[in-house]
């Protein structure tokens, strides 16, 4: 059975998520006023880039960090500039430790005037900006807003110490969320990168991004940011987080639960197809 071309039970429990998320933004005001008291202190310092649109999500990511993981050195918002006033207001209240500031900070010097305009002017040129002048002062956490930590998240820390490569990287679940004009060999699209959460131990290399996107004929696309994350991260030798506890999949959009979510779970990347599901876990 179906409705307009989609399951029932995915048209419910896609309804139960809007229907939730406006209850709390809604109710953002009030939530932001009740501190998360965290258990432990993080060594990282975290960033997220994202703006008015997604504030019920970045508000909620934000708390799920403090209460299953700890308080960070840092957790800055990295806005794109739509942001209202009492949107900022209302992130800074979460808790000390957050801030909001403008993208185009910290960017490596001597950047080609091209790829400078990308990075400074394109909405996920920003994106890879941001990442691309990670870590400043320690090991640099980046997530998309739509990223929401569970329990298993108190095993964060331990994971990233465990690791000897200098980034680790979110598994992605397809192989086609890329730009093909960035790739030059078929094995280059091998162990696929997802942009939306990457941790940052040592600087990286980041010519070979700048090369390839001189090399584009034609404009960037909605991939092109990550696909250059892509190269760039296994360039450098970076390694994939378990791909069992910290989750990016589309495999249960047409199920009504969430397939994933549970007490073992450190994280789960609620992109489009599922972004549903990041409301019906409240």
């Amino acid at each position: 059975t179906s409705f307009g071309g989609m399951p029932i039970r995915t048209a419910s429990a896609r309804w139960e998520g809007n229907l939730r998320r406006k209850s709390y933004r809604a109710l953002l005001p009030a939530v932001a006023q009740i501190h998360v008291r965290p258990s432990r202190e993080v060594p990282l310092d975290l960033y997220s880039y994202s703006g008015e649109a997604m504030l019920p999500e970045q508000v909620r990511s934000i708390r799920s960090f403090l209460r299953h993981v700890g308080r960070p050195k840092s957790f800055t918002v990295v806005s794109d500039g739509s942001h209202r006033s009492r949107s900022i207001k209302l992130l800074r209240k979460i808790d000390p430790v957050v801030s909001v500031r403008p993208t185009g900070e910290h960017l490596p010097s001597n950047l080609p005037e091209r790829f400078l305009h990308y990075v400074t002017t394109h909405p996920l040129g920003k994106q890879l900006g941001l990442i691309m002048s990670l870590p400043r002062n320690g090991p640099a956490l980046y997530l998309d807003s739509d990223v929401l930590f569970f329990p298993g998240a108190a095993d964060l820390v331990p994971d990233l110490a465990s690791s000897d490569a200098p980034a680790l990287y979110l598994r992605d679940c397809q192989s086609c969320s890329a730009d093909p004009r960035v790739l030059r060999e078929p094995n280059e699209s091998r162990e696929p990168v997802n942009s939306g959460l990457l941790l940052l131990l040592r600087p990286l290399d980041w010519s070979l991004a700048i090369r390839r996107f001189l090399e584009l004929a034609g404009e960037p696309t909605f991939f092109t940011n990550q696909t250059l994350v892509h190269v760039v991260m296994h360039a450098n030798g970076a390694a994939s987080f378990d791909v069992t506890r910290y989750v990016l999949q589309l495999d249960d959009q047409f199920i009504y639960r969430d397939r994933y979510a549970g007490p073992r779970l450190v994280l789960r990347h609620y992109v489009n197809p599922v972004r549903h599901k990041f409301w019906t876990t409240l």
